[in-house]
């Protein structure tokens, strides 16, 4: 059948029923944290005395191949990158902390009221645990938990991050907010593609694994053009990723990457991926190895134009669209990128993706410095997100 995340979850109480799944799972959770744990949860009133570089390690070293674990081991350069701009920038004690799953106990040797947490937590791949908060990945248990022992953090809110783990629920958000998105329906297994199950939608069609990021799963052949491909690939792709799958009908035009950040939220400047390098209409698209495995033909031939080359009115647009797309998700604070295609005067939101790579040569950098940031400036603007005024500091002596 075909998948309805609106139906995943029985609502515990009349409260929890008004709200989409995963705020409803994500409330639940943050109060069970918040009374299980044996601290004072008191919001913290005084200047820190350290930062925690909370970041997550991977099980694969050694026993998967590299171009399956580039961007995990992205993720720990860096959180050591990060950790050595604030060790040369702030006053501050900064640790670095590494958790495979569960953060409550990397975390306990670091009281709340003391520490700040650089949250760079992601969790294992991609795949919702089974378990009785399946309706929260490890990303988003993370900031949740995070939130709920009454630390001070960086990067999106947990609710945030419940909502957009997962595509279908992001377009769900999305339509509710108006936010115009591409015609949409997700699937558990290949049977439930049929000439029913898709009616209404026009082909060509975009398939991908429902809660994977980074753009796993998104190679040359992701776009189908025809029925008997579109089930060959559904099928395809729920067998790797072990997930249900989105297939979501393809908009050809230009796509546009949207770095947004503060509170209240700002739009750094625009960037725009080149695909015209990669042939006909359908296979301009950004794939894994156009944005991991250098060397690639995707990797070298998709330059990225930012600040992006587009007229005042349109870059109006794409900027509304994109704040639009931003509080759709609920998110009140952090970073984050917004990802769409442009099709004549129309703006499609594809993907919001809060927490996205700060690497120094990822999007969200890149931004920054057409922003005038450069790499220490962007980390530390992060920082001052989480309520830490260096100013609060006397580094005189």
């Amino acid at each position: 059948m075909v998948h309805n995340p609106a139906q995943t979850v029985a609502s515990r109480t009349a409260r929890e029923a008004v709200q989409p799944p995963p705020l409803a799972a994500a409330a639940v959770f943050i109060q069970d944290i918040a009374e299980a744990s044996h601290r004072p949860l008191k919001p913290a009133s005084t200047p820190p005395r350290g930062i925690v570089v909370l970041y997550s390690e991977t099980d694969k070293l050694g026993k998967a191949p590299p171009e399956e674990i580039w961007a995990d081991l992205e993720t720990i350069a860096v959180a050591k990158a990060v950790a050595q701009v604030l060790r040369q920038h702030t006053p501050l004690e900064v640790h670095l902390a590494p958790a495979l799953r569960h953060v409550e106990s990397v975390l306990a040797p670091f009281p709340p009221e003391d520490y700040v947490v650089f949250n760079l937590f992601e969790g294992v791949d991609g795949i919702v645990p089974e378990d009785g908060n399946d309706l929260l990945d490890e990303e988003a248990r993370a900031a949740l938990t995070i939130e709920a022992l009454g630390y001070r953090y960086t990067g999106a809110d947990g609710r945030a991050m419940a909502l957009s783990v997962n595509k279908a629920w992001t377009k769900e958000a999305l339509v509710r907010a108006g936010v115009l998105t591409p015609s949409w329906r997700a699937f558990e297994r290949a049977e439930d593609v049929t000439p029913a199950s898709t009616a209404g939608m026009c082909f060509p069609l975009i398939v991908k694994p429902l809660c994977e990021d980074s753009s796993l799963g998104i190679d040359a052949d992701a776009v189908v053009s025809g029925a008997d491909t579109l089930q060959s690939r559904v099928a395809q792709i729920s067998l790797r990723y072990e997930q249900p799958v989105l297939v979501e009908e393809f908009i050809i035009g230009r796509e546009f990457n949207v770095g947004v950040w503060g509170d209240p939220p700002q739009v750094l400047p625009l960037a725009e991926v080149d695909l015209s390098a990669l042939g006909a209409p359908e296979k301009r698209i950004v794939t894994y190895a156009a944005k991991w495995q250098e060397g690639s033909f995707e990797y070298e031939h998709t330059p990225v134009a930012c600040p992006a080359v587009v007229s005042d009115a349109l870059a109006a647009r794409i900027r509304s669209a994109a704040l639009q797309a931003w509080a759709a998700i609920g998110s009140r604070r952090g970073y984050g990128r917004v990802d769409m295609r442009v099709y004549g005067k129309r703006c499609y939101v594809l993907e919001v993706n809060p927490n996205p790579s700060i690497a120094a040569d990822a999007g969200l950098a890149r931004a920054a410095r057409a922003a005038g940031l450069d790499f220490a400036h962007m980390i530390l603007t992060i920082l001052s997100s989480a309520g830490v005024d260096l100013h609060d500091y006397d580094t005189t002596g």
